[in-house]
Order: C-alpha cells, then structure tokens, then sequence
C-alpha cells in the first residue's frame, strides 16, 4: 500500500437496474483502490450466479438468497480488512436492508438511470423483448425495483463519466473515514484496465 494510504474493511454495495453502470463504475473505482495498493474484491452479479449462485432462478425468493449471499461473503470480507464492492441489481429494499444490517461499513451506491436511456444501452435488446412481454421477470419492466430510500451515494449514471461517479464515491469514502490518503501523495502510473460496458 502506497505510503500516506489507508483504508479500513468495507463494503461499497452498486445496486441499480440493469444497464444502469453498475459494472463499469465498480471496475474504476476498483481499479483507483488498486492503484494506492488497496486490497479489493469485486463480486459483480453476473459473475456470482454462475458460481456462487448457479441453479437459482429469478423468483423473488431466489433474488433474496442470491443477493443474500453476496453480502454474506462482503461481510466476510470486509471484516478482514478487504474492501468488497458488489455491483447487483437486488431489486428489493428489505433484502438490501438486511445485508446492510450484517455490516459494519456499509456504503449504498444507487446507480440512477432512465428507462428510456437503459433501452438505448441494450445491445442485446433485453429490455426491448421484456417491454414486449417477450420476458418474465425482468427487474424494471415486469418485475419491481425498489429505489433505495436514502443511500449514502446517488450516482446519474446517463449524466456522469465513470470516473465523475467515482469522484463522489472516494468523497463519501473520505468523508465517512473509510479511506484516508494524506496530504497529496505520488500515485503510481497503473495501467487502467479495459472496462466492460
């Protein structure tokens, strides 16, 4: 860890509909923690359902265990000193509610974006065959999304860079005493990763 950087155990928790950015803004801010030698995992939610939580479907029940399951393993995480960053939609503010309650630190990020913007974005045309009732359950046409009530961050996903999104972030991170960087400090010349869109 770069000298002047610190960071406790927390959890940085993207939720937001689909095609809202939860993904891209999660690999920036990622990759600036990397860059100050942070110890960071992400758990994307793509990425968990065909591991963690391969075999469960799209019923309330099972979005519940899903998301259940990645703040079960943030909390295992963050209590170790790492930071863990899960970018998921989790639909339900109860469910949210309880993985908050299970960690010490916490942070809500609410990827805000238009409906319209979103059927823009899809270029598999999911939200296109969802409108049409070609889909089932699909979070934010057929199925609800429960906008948080009061998340630590709000992210205007069709309005900001990733790296602006990130910028409220790391302020919020500084601000609640999560991360502390001293003074201002040389930062490493880190390649930046290619961000899935």
């Amino acid at each position: 860890m770069q000298p002047g950087f610190h960071h406790k155990g927390f959890t940085v928790w993207f939720t937001g509909l689909s095609g809202a950015g939860k993904s891209t803004v999660s690999q920036t801010l990622e990759w600036r923690l990397r860059s100050l030698g942070a110890r960071v995992e992400v758990l994307d939610g793509d990425v968990v359902r065909t591991h963690l939580s391969k075999g469960l479907g799209f019923s309330k029940e099972d979005r519940d265990t899903n998301i259940k399951r990645i703040g079960f393993v943030c909390r295992l995480l963050s209590q170790n000193g790492v930071v863990a960053i899960a970018a998921a939609i989790s639909p339900y503010r109860e469910t949210r509610d309880h993985v908050r309650s299970q960690i010490e630190h916490f942070v809500e990020v609410y990827a805000r974006c238009p409906l319209e913007t979103l059927v823009e974005r899809d270029v598999k045309g999911l939200y296109k065959k969802a409108l049409a009732g070609e889909i089932k359950e699909f979070t934010g046409v057929s199925d609800p999304y429960e906008e948080p009530l009061a998340p630590e961050v709000i992210l205007d996903t069709h309005l900001e860079t990733p790296e602006q999104s990130v910028e409220k972030i790391w302020a919020k991170l500084q601000k609640l005493g999560l991360i502390n960087q001293e003074d201002r400090i040389q930062e490493t010349e880190v390649r930046r990763p290619e961000l899935r869109v």
